[in-house]
């Protein structure tokens, strides 16, 4: 992937493919704060450094974007300037998005939008990723039942512990997923492990978020009350939870939001269905996980928008460059 990622830089830099670039791109991120060592980071991809934020929005400002807030998509779309749109959210609710990405942010007049989960924000949902990796990551061995009979799982490498981790994250997406992440928190609670007390600790606090919403810069969206894939709910569950998401924005801040990031945003994760519930819902923009950048013909799909991921293996300025030019995508396709 670095070299592709090279190559399209090469190929930026040169003035090749530039429709590729369209009108601008949605960037993803979700942890922000200094590198930790932890004993299993299987999701070090969702995690960047606050120097690699600032030298990302370095690198766009450079090239002549202008940074804009999530919720004016629609309106520059339909504008005619010629310069290029950047507009960064953050997935989830994390602390450290306030306690780091938020200086950042500051530092350069950028705004931003975070998508609040309820579930986090209230403690009542865990982050079964975040769960797994604590609990993977200081254990040796564990017994699980993925619905064969029991069986104990080597954690003895770091490589088995990775093993472990897709085993589990499959069997969350295979089965009902609220059902199968109950039963990754009971295993953790019978390791001393507690899944809400991460919850805690990781995620803001509804104060945290309204204080956070106060801010010029920062927007709230809506990201689900559960974060379950919704296109696996029934069509009332998955238009529930994205009301009941919006409800609870607009409690927080009263403002009710008009953006929302569907949970993992996958092709699996989300639908058409649940772009036309997002717009029966009235929000303006809604934004999957899937790779690319906005062009015109986006207006046709407000709410089922691509955004890009600064992603925690890539942390170099020049790949910000290449992904912001589209060339990436535009090749895979």
């Amino acid at each position: 992937m670095a070299g592709g990622l090279d190559l399209a830089a090469i190929l930026s830099r040169a003035g090749l493919m530039q429709h590729a670039r369209g009108r601008g791109a949605i960037f993803t991120l979700h942890h922000v704060r200094p590198k930790q060592s932890q004993p299993l980071e299987p999701s070090a991809h969702l995690e960047v450094t606050p120097e690699f934020l600032a030298e990302a929005i370095e690198c766009l400002a450079a090239e002549g974007y202008d940074f804009i807030p999530l919720a004016d998509v629609p309106a520059r779309l339909a504008s005619p300037t010629s310069k290029p749109f950047a507009a960064f959210t953050l997935d989830d609710g994390y602390r450290n998005n306030a306690e780091y990405a938020l200086p950042v942010f500051e530092r350069y007049h950028v705004p931003f939008t975070v998508f609040v989960t309820r579930g986090f924000a209230e403690r009542s949902h865990s982050l079964w990723w975040e769960t797994l990796a604590v609990l993977l990551g200081r254990e040796n061995k564990v017994t699980f039942d993925f619905g064969y009979g029991a069986e104990t799982l080597d954690l003895s490498t770091v490589s088995r512990k990775f093993d472990a981790f897709e085993r589990f994250a499959d069997f969350v997406s295979d089965n009902d997923e609220a059902t199968a992440i109950a039963k990754v928190d009971a295993l953790a609670l019978s390791h001393g492990v507690d899944p809400l007390k991460i919850t805690a600790e990781l995620t803001m606090t509804p104060e945290e978020l309204k204080t956070l919403s106060a801010h010029p810069l920062a927007s709230l969206g809506a990201h689900t009350t559960s974060h379950r894939a919704i296109s696996r709910l029934s069509p009332a569950e998955a238009q529930a939870e994205m009301r009941e998401s919006a409800d609870y924005v607009e409690q927080l801040t009263g403002k009710r939001p008009v953006t929302i990031a569907y949970p993992y945003g996958t092709r699996q994760a989300v639908s058409e269905r649940e772009y036309q519930i997002a717009r029966d819902l009235d929000f303006s923009v809604a934004v999957t996980t899937q790779p690319g950048t906005i062009c015109e013909k986006s207006m046709s799909r407000l709410t089922g928008l691509p955004r890009i991921s600064l992603n925690g293996f890539y942390q170099h300025a020049r790949y910000v460059s290449a992904l912001a030019s589209g060339i990436p995508f535009t090749v895979a396709k």
